[in-house]
């Protein structure tokens, strides 16, 4: 049943439903900084009366008889699931979370439908939208419409700067010192991060593409060919590894292995899949990194390439971001459908292992490959290993993480670390096996980290500058075998300094003896000591 209602109302209706309702987190985050007592209660009203102007101004430039109607139903639908995200994980909706949101994929992402999501999609989205629709929006005429948008613009903006200037200390604070509280404003910064990614992705003139390392040739060390795994995890934090001194015995295989070197104090390029694995197999340091700036240019695997090195990848994440994209042989095992490893389209880890003996066996020369983990990925923690492995309980048997206590989050996490000590530890196994006819090497190294409610934040995809150390801070060992003594020696005296993603380019040739001028050696943690 439809209804009468003024284009202007409808604005303003709108706009204060997004103040009221969209904007729980932003205001909590606000209340965790400025306490709501005294004059910060004026303060946090002001706050209310600037947003609230702001989205009427921005209404304002889109309310056309063509355009209102579909821009207010996507900005309630795509709020409520920003709505969502940031009242559930305390996450910010960036440019790059945009990003991974368009480049995940359909397991990924159903493990973010819950109840609660579908309750906020129902309430903040499809409830407003249908009221949208049914509105039968009445405009006046063009010159009585056009006055009354310039008021409504001005005014606006004076009711902005007026209570910016009547408070003036408290938002010079604001925004100098506390400037990542306003990317939790919903729909603006949801608004801004779409621009910024749609700018950076489609309207930013394309970059030539640079090869790298095309004089790239192997110079071996070693006697025997050599076989280097790399496993790339995902979200493993360093804290929750037994190896950094983590109180449970989340790491009972690695632990036990003599010669595993672990490196306690790593750091990621990103704290999120799409930015960090591209990031630390790219010749570009994190503090040059740019997504279309990477992809332009020849990674660390495609280096090895040119020096005719055999490369496998194999990936049980959503996809390699572009790394592997120009070698022969990547295999995405979830299409694999084994029955023993795979369940509802996804699979464990330790499918990955299943046929390497047959591609070592029929590759002549030095063989480079990489395992791609689904490892701790949330929130659905407990999909990520089986129950056999559920060692700490009770565990988080939900990707609603609101339904469990933090212990029961964490318990499942440490779970997963668990099944990565259990994976790993069957990688060297593998390479133990074939030690006698290859120089045998694991590199292990996580993309990001994850929080797990510390401070009221979950998941990972923080900005960089404000991720909490838990995103930043990962897990990263090696395992050489004795044809690699010397290096193995030396690195073990060095196993507490700062390392970076940064490392990996260089220290990937390093290890594989390939000389290229594109090599840095003193970024390469095998030869720079």
């Amino acid at each position: 049943m439809s209804f009468k209602i003024k284009n202007s109302t409808l604005v303003y209706l709108s706009s204060l439903l997004f103040v009221l309702f969209y904007n729980f987190s932003f205001f909590g985050n606000v209340v965790k900084v400025y306490k709501f007592s005294g004059v910060n209660i004026l303060y946090i009203v002001s706050l209310a009366i600037v947003l609230y102007s702001l989205i009427v101004f921005l209404l304002n430039l889109v309310d056309t008889k063509y355009t209102l109607k579909p821009i207010l139903i996507f900005l309630f639908i795509a709020g409520s699931l920003a709505a969502y995200a940031m009242d559930t994980f305390n996450v910010v909706i960036n440019d790059i979370m945009i990003q991974n949101i368009v480049e995940t994929d359909t397991g990924e992402a159903s493990d973010l439908v819950t109840t609660k999501a579908i309750i906020y999609i129902l309430v903040l989205g499809i409830l407003p939208s249908i009221l949208v629709i049914l509105a039968k929006v009445e405009y006046k005429s063009f010159k009585e419409e056009f006055i009354s948008r310039i008021k409504t613009f001005f005014l606006s903006l004076i009711v902005i700067l007026i209570t910016i200037l009547s408070f003036s200390k408290f938002y010079t604070s604001f925004f100098r010192e506390h400037k990542p509280l306003r990317y939790y404003t919903n729909p603006t910064y949801f608004i801004y991060s779409i621009g910024k990614y749609i700018h950076r992705k489609y309207l930013v003139k394309p970059i030539s593409f640079k090869h790298l390392g095309l004089d790239a040739k192997v110079e071996s060390s070693t006697k025997k060919p050599k076989l280097v795994i790399m496993v790339v995890g995902e979200a493993a934090r360093a804290a929750d590894f037994e190896l950094n001194g983590y109180k449970r015995d989340t790491n009972p295989n690695l632990i036990k292995l003599k010669d595993l070197i672990n490196f306690g104090n790593v750091y990621s390029c990103g704290t999120e899949t799409a930015v960090s694995v591209p990031c630390m197999f790219s010749r570009l340091s994190r503090s040059d990194y740019k997504d279309a700036k990477a992809k332009a240019m020849d990674t660390a695997i495609d280096v090895l390439n040119h020096a005719g090195i055999n490369l496998l990848w194999k990936d049980n994440n959503s996809d390699s971001k572009g790394v592997a994209t120009r070698i022969k042989n990547y295999i995405d095992v979830k299409k694999l459908k084994d029955p023993k490893y795979c369940k509802n389209g996804e699979c464990y880890d330790m499918i990955m292992l299943k046929g390497l003996q047959k591609f070592v066996d029929t590759h002549k020369g030095d063989i480079f490959i990489v395992l791609h983990q689904k490892g701790s990925h949330g929130p659905a923690y407990y999909k990520r290993y089986p129950k056999s492995f559920e060692k700490f309980k009770p565990a988080c048997h939900s990707n609603q993480l609101e339904k469990c206590t933090k212990q029961e989050i964490k318990n499942a996490y440490d779970n997963t670390i668990l099944y990565t000590d259990y994976f790993l530890s069957n990688v060297v196994k593998f390479l133990k096996a074939n030690s006698k006819t290859h120089a045998t090497a694991m590199l292990y190294m996580a993309d990001h980290g994850e929080s797990l409610g510390e401070n009221g934040i979950y998941l990972h995809s923080m900005p960089y500058f404000i991720a909490p150390d838990f995103q930043k801070h990962i897990g990263a060992m090696m395992w050489l075998s004795d044809d690699f003594k010397s290096y193995r020696d030396e690195l073990k005296k060095r196993k507490n300094e700062k390392f970076s993603q940064d490392n990996l380019f260089d220290s990937i040739l390093g290890l594989m003896d390939v000389k290229t001028k594109v090599y840095d050696k003193k970024l390469d943690v095998f030869h720079n000591q």
